[in-house]
């Protein structure tokens, strides 16, 4: 039987891929995207694990214990954020190839999802698996209507966990609706 546990569950994915790999050369897209992804796990892990790479995604948790002060979570972001900007920058500035790939890497942006709540681990064919409500809403938070290029979006439970007022912080309060879960009160911070 598992174990329940708790701690942040953290989406990082890549905006404007599927946009991207359609439209461009496909031998060149997912070295791209592999770059910048290996960029943003160089800062956030450690402290938070990487469970798996979803497509243009990284998925990480941060169970309790882990990310310590839980506060400095935004700080690991803002890292993530830092290396996938710098990443970029690099890869836009090598003018070797003139693909529409290599030149439209610009194009991208990212975001970030954060919750907290309880979780367990499984193997299912060797590989191991994470259940639960908390799991599922983290990864629907990544269809929302935050309409900032750049962002992390937490959720109160993270924010409560971290014990951070997120309006003093200043960021934008925002709702979202999700089938079985309800409204989740959430909050934006945009990555300038």
């Amino acid at each position: 039987m598992s174990e329940t546990k708790s701690g942040f569950l953290v989406l990082a994915d890549i905006s404007g891929f599927t946009a991207f790999l359609t439209a461009t050369e496909l031998e060149h897209g997912p070295p791209i995207i592999k770059e910048l992804l290996e960029a943003v796990i160089g800062k956030i892990a450690p402290p938070l694990e990487i469970h798996g790479i979803e497509g243009d995604a990284i998925f990480a948790v941060g169970p309790d214990g882990a990310v310590l002060p839980p506060a400095s979570l935004r700080e690991i972001l803002r890292a993530g954020f830092e290396a996938f900007r710098a990443k970029q920058r690099e890869l836009a500035a090598d003018e070797s190839c003139n693909c529409r790939c290599c030149r439209g890497v610009g194009s991208l942006r990212l975001k970030a999802v954060g919750h907290y709540g309880p979780f367990v681990e499984y193997a299912v064919g060797g590989r191991s698996q994470l259940a639960g409500p908390a799991v599922i809403l983290a990864h629907r938070m990544l269809k929302n209507g935050v309409t900032a290029s750049d962002y992390s979006l937490l959720t109160r439970p993270a924010l409560d966990h971290m014990d951070l007022d997120p309006l003093a912080l200043g960021l934008a309060p925002h709702t979202e609706t999700y089938e079985h879960f309800g409204e989740v009160e959430c909050y934006v911070e945009s990555v300038a």
